[in-house]
């Protein structure tokens, strides 16, 4: 098979990439076969007009996942099967009954995997790193080896956010991030301004270092720039936290120019953004996070739990200057000493394979499958979703409260969260967050849809399964 030819614009991976996935995917296909010999680098390399390094990059990728074998002065032959069949991979391999672990639905999770080829793809990432694994078991210094901060680097500059490496730092998830950001910014009983409605987690998190939170006054687009003005007059706050981009509960997503503007209030009074930004890659073409806008302003938190998987408890940090560098550092290694290696390498090795892409793929046909569900169950008009979100924020009419919808929804299998959890000023609305997401099948997912839409229909007093 001297004259394989790949079409490198297959494959959306870097050239290297390309090459070995092209390689198992025509061995699947049957276009080569074991003991094929492919080209010799060189010649390859002057066919598709490209470098010859990218070449032997892309035979070296393709023997790590033991698709091929190279032999000095003989050269490259295709092996005998798939990296998956070599490494003894099977998807229908049991999983231990032990680790199914029950799973919490208050939470927002993204839907579950479920492609048989993606989760094989994962299974040979994690083949991968474990050649690795003696080394991956030491302590390292916090924030990420040079490859996986350039993997961070990577990952980030798709949104548009392009700090110096210096800037970016790997640590284990959002929550213990958030945690030493506002240990750093505010002391006890100072002011942290956020959404009206805003993420949970910023409400237990403000609780945990006794700050004193405030709501925003908020619209169809985020927080008011008039309001924000007000509050930095009168409250003199230390940060603003908001969750931007799909925003948990409420599914908006603050527009560039409303982000323009509250960034230009924010200047006037050297008010820190603290930007939470779980869902920013959800969206195919988001608008720039306030990190490219203002990074100077602004400290980025880009989570992996709801792009790739909460499992990993993962985030790529950018912190808005050299002078908050060790602050940041020494308050994140105080609570938590490091991320996982083990983690920070397999997150590393699927980003630079294309698996992390082909799971964001997958995530994102999902969840638009999930509320194209929710639309042709409910009238328009009575909730608030994004067709990329992964939950519906439901407003209850017709003498339903937040606590009668609670009971009567808590053995659907779906996560059903009362405004309560939500909610930072005034009275918390009758409403709920409904998630659609983990581990629910889309055919269980609809009865209870169903059974939830046939509930709203009319009072409480007609729901007999509440009593």
């Amino acid at each position: 098979m001297k004259n394989w030819h790949p079409d490198l614009s297959r494959s959306t991976n870097p050239r290297y990439i390309a090459i070995a996935d092209l390689i198992e995917i025509d061995l699947r296909s049957g276009v080569l076969a074991a003991g094929d010999r492919l080209p010799p680098q060189r010649e390859l390399a002057k066919r598709l007009n490209i470098d010859f390094t990218t070449v032997a990059r892309g035979y070296v990728e393709a023997q790590k996942r033991g698709l091929v074998d190279s032999h000095v002065g003989r050269g490259t032959f295709v092996a005998g099967g798939t990296g998956r069949e070599r490494r003894g991979f099977s998807l229908d391999m049991a999983a231990d009954p032990r680790r199914a672990s029950a799973v919490d639905f208050s939470m927002n999770l993204p839907p579950d995997l479920t492609d048989p080829d993606l989760v094989a793809r994962m299974h040979e990432g994690m083949s991968a790193v474990a050649a690795n694994l003696t080394s991956l078991l030491r302590y390292q210094d916090f924030g990420g080896s040079e490859m996986d901060k350039e993997a961070a680097a990577t990952w980030l500059g798709r949104r548009g956010v392009a700090p110096p490496q210096e800037r970016i730092f790997v640590t284990p998830g959002a929550h213990p991030t958030l945690l030493a950001i506002f240990g750093i910014l505010a002391k006890p009983g100072e002011v942290v301004l956020c959404e009206d409605i805003t993420y949970a987690g910023m409400r237990s998190i403000a609780a945990q270092l006794r700050l004193n939170l405030a709501g925003v006054a908020m619209d169809e687009e985020g927080i008011l720039p008039e309001a924000f003005e007000e509050a930095c007059k009168g409250r003199q706050p230390k940060a603003l936290y908001l969750n931007p981009t799909l925003q948990n509960p409420l599914t908006l997503t603050i527009p560039e120019k409303r982000r323009e503007e509250i960034v230009a209030v924010a200047r006037r009074h050297r008010v820190p953004i603290i930007e939470d930004d779980a869902y920013g890659f959800i969206l195919a073409q988001g608008p720039l996070p306030f990190a490219a806008i203002a990074p100077d302003l602004t400290w980025h938190i880009g989570g992996l739990a709801k792009c790739i998987g909460a499992g990993l408890r993962l985030a790529y940090v950018v912190v808005p200057d050299t002078k908050s560098v060790w602050p940041f550092v020494s308050a994140m290694r105080t609570g938590n000493v490091m991320a996982s290696p083990l983690n920070m390498a397999l997150a590393t090795r699927w980003i630079e394979d294309g698996t992390a892409d082909g799971i964001l793929r997958f995530i994102r046909a999902e969840a638009a499958a999930r509320q194209e569900m929710v639309a042709s169950i409910f009238p328009s008009g009575s909730y608030r979703a994004d067709p990329l979100s992964f939950n519906i924020w439901l407003p209850l009419t017709k003498g339903w409260t937040r606590s009668t919808f609670g009971s009567h929804m808590r053995n659907s299998g779906i996560g059903v969260v009362a405004s309560d959890a939500f909610t930072v000023t005034g009275p918390a609305p009758e409403a709920v967050r409904v998630c659609l997401g983990g581990p629910v099948s889309r055919e269980r997912l609809k009865v209870a849809l169903d059974f939830m839409a046939h509930a709203l229909e009319g009072p409480p007093e007609m729901a007999a399964s509440f009593f």
